[in-house]
């Protein structure tokens, strides 16, 4: 088995056409070690969101390829793809996006259901992944009630309901403070030591210093320098 979890070939996106045509990602050849902690990072508008919503598959490419585990993504139809995308990746974005009326534990077994996980184990599995990010007590309180960290580490544990091999994340610390980004980043580096990989795409140098894996783009293009 390859040792690159994601591996992306001649990788381009374009929107509009003629006059408004955007070259967003210019054939982007890349590859993903497996268990690696990654992060994305470059200017605004330069590519890396393109590039991480192409590699999570929730976009088409314009052309060339993206594998994951050594499947390619865009050979398969939605549902296919949709299958696989929900088993091989875990996302997490700089919103929450939790539902409000519930608690964190109800947030995760949601997930677990729609995950296929049996109704009778649900609620263990949803107190499991609150442990694995550190929020046992917290599993009746609802996000109103957690601070910008603690929603977001639920958030986490609800990427996890299918125990996927890579969690993908799009600035899932922009919106909090430096001590709250302390606690996910802590749980982040946990998980990758469990052998999770995990993908991060941030503006933050001090995250992207301490990537084993740094992914520059500028211009549409993986910076090589």
């Amino acid at each position: 088995m390859s040792d690159a979890i994601i591996r992306t070939k001649g990788l381009t996106k374009e929107y509009g056409r003629g006059a408004t045509l955007t070259r967003a990602l210019k054939g982007v050849d890349l590859e993903i070690p497996r268990g690696s902690f990654c992060c994305i990072v470059g200017p605004s508008g330069h590519g890396k969101s393109t590039l991480m919503h192409l590699i999570g598959g929730l976009d088409r490419p314009t052309s060339g390829s993206v594998e994951i585990d050594g499947q390619e993504m865009f050979q398969l139809g939605g549902k296919e793809l949709a299958a696989l995308r929900a088993k091989k990746i875990g996302f997490v974005f700089q919103f929450f996006n939790l539902l409000q009326s519930l608690t964190a534990a109800e947030n995760i077994e949601i997930a677990l259901m729609l995950a296929g996980v049996p109704e009778a184990r649900q609620k263990a599995r949803a107190k499991e992944l609150l442990a694995l990010v550190g929020l046992s007590e917290k599993a009746g309180s609802k996000p109103g009630q957690l601070s910008g960290g603690q929603q977001q580490r639920v958030a986490i544990a609800r990427a996890l309901a299918n125990d996927p091999p890579v969690l993908l994340m799009d600035e899932p610390t922009g919106n909090l403070d430096s001590a709250a980004e302390a606690e996910v980043m802590a749980v982040l580096e946990d998980l990758n030591r469990k052998g999770k990989t995990v993908i991060l795409v941030t503006h933050s140098s001090e995250i992207a210093a301490r990537a084993g894996h740094l992914v520059r783009v500028r211009d549409g293009n993986i910076d090589r320098g």
